[in-house]
């Protein structure tokens, strides 16, 4: 059961965010685009209803989430994710009633099998619990940094794949930090109860990362064709998690020739995203 629960929370919370994509893209195209940050258009989408049931689909997978990052590894819990592009491609056509094409399904089968290999050759490991202060803050500062670069370089673009690309990877940032904060907040949660749970800076942090991811995806999501935003957003918080595991909380991944099958599966499921996305460019 050790690596089964976190699994199934995970595939949870990656089915939740599918649904919860599905909806935001819909409202997101509904409202008029804004050439720079605009904290007003979440207020433009709090009158869609259809961005409201996103919203809660986001609040099941924030719970699927935690859950499974408090019984699981960063670099097992987060790789998961990546089955959300697919997942939401399926939700997709079966709320606009259209078949996906064979090619598709090959697509699909192509990031699960890649995930399979990748996570399988891994075999990711560790656990750790508590981070020092002094890991948290070059990774904050890094994390801040990078997510800044990103968002005033798509910022400064025209709509197109150049603006939202780099708005997906300012995105994928914030999900990594997001989760890698979430874990120490909900380990201080089962140990220490609530009033320690609301004490502990990580829980503010996680909290003000995931309103700039919220805010970072919405505008992705209308800066421009989902063939830019999403290959960031899901392969950067994937990979970006994956080595906050390692850095932070001393999480292990098998190396030698164990590394080849991981890059192996990792081609897989760049190549299937890719082309998942191309897909999705034109889905509502």
């Amino acid at each position: 059961m050790g690596v089964v629960l976190p699994v199934l929370f995970a595939l949870f919370a990656a089915l939740s965010n599918a649904l919860a994509t599905v909806l935001q893209r819909r409202a997101a195209l509904t409202v008029s685009q804004s050439k720079g940050f605009r904290f007003g258009l979440v207020l433009d989408l709090l009158k869609r209803p259809v961005w409201i049931a996103g919203i809660l689909a986001v609040i099941a997978a924030g719970v699927g989430q935690a859950a499974a990052l408090a019984t699981g590894a960063l670099v097992l819990v987060q790789p998961l994710f990546v089955l959300e592009l697919p997942l939401a491609l399926l939700i997709a056509s079966l709320v606009t009633r259209r078949r996906l094409p064979r090619a598709l399904w090959l697509a699909a089968a192509g990031v699960v099998a890649g995930l399979g290999v990748a996570l399988a050759a891994a075999s990711p490991a560790g656990n750790r619990t508590h981070v020092p202060i002094d890991r948290w803050i070059p990774a904050l500062a890094a994390c801040a940094a990078v997510v800044a670069a990103l968002a005033v370089a798509g910022l400064r673009r025209p709509p197109g794949r150049a603006r939202a690309g780099c708005l997906g990877a300012a995105t994928a940032v914030c999900y990594a930090l997001t989760a890698a904060l979430m874990k120490h907040s909900v380990y201080v949660l089962t140990e220490g109860g609530i009033e320690a749970f609301l004490t502990t800076w990580q829980t503010y942090a996680f909290g003000a990362t995931g309103i700039c991811a919220l805010l970072l995806l919405e505008h992705a999501m209308q800066g421009g064709p989902l063939v830019a935003s999403q290959p960031a957003l899901t392969l950067g918080d994937a990979g970006i998690s994956v080595a906050l595991g390692v850095v932070l909380y001393e999480e292990h991944l098998r190396a030698g020739w164990w590394v080849l099958p991981q890059l192996l599966g990792v081609a897989l499921i760049c190549a299937g995203v890719v082309a998942l996305a191309r897909a999705g460019t034109g889905a509502p």
